[in-house]
């Protein structure tokens, strides 16, 4: 009689596999299967769906609101804070959110707004860190547009 603990591969040819070999053959290839789909992907796990970014006021201003539009709407979504503030040195979780490149608009302390195009919020595993170089590019592209739409065109 045969040992039914043989793996498949090593029975011979005209052999007639028993319903218990052939049960453990199946037993052995489920097996490895449901361990084959719990190894980790070659993707990364921040490109599966929705999930939770961690946001890091490294500014000298506080972040009072914080809107996300995807980059190819012209529509923000409601500010993300709610009734919370980002206090210098804080830290905010989104929940839920797709990855995705978004056009992220802040406003500070002061009401100042910045926009900061085509950032990829989930391209970190530290989170989003928003800086003073951030805070400070915007408001020298607000300068310079006030700047031109004040001078007049020279004939």
């Amino acid at each position: 009689m045969h040992d039914p603990t043989v793996p498949p591969g090593r029975l011979k040819r005209g052999h007639i596999v028993t319903r218990r070999e052939a049960l453990n053959a199946a037993r052995t290839l489920l097996t490895g299967a449901v361990a084959f789909s719990l190894l980790p992907s070659s993707a990364p796990a921040l490109a599966q769906g929705d999930n939770d970014v961690k946001i890091v006021n490294k500014s000298k201003w506080e972040i009072h609101h914080f809107f996300l539009s995807s980059t190819d709407k012209n529509e923000w979504g409601p500010d993300q804070l709610g009734e919370e503030v980002i206090g210098t040195g804080e830290s905010f979780t989104l929940k839920n959110i797709p990855c995705d490149v978004y056009d992220v608009k802040l406003v500070d302390e002061d009401g100042d707004e910045c926009v900061a195009e085509a950032v990829d919020i989930c391209g970190s595993d530290q989170g989003w860190l928003i800086t003073d170089e951030i805070l400070l590019a915007c408001q020298r592209n607000d300068d310079e547009k006030s700047a031109s739409q004040r001078s007049c065109p020279t004939a």
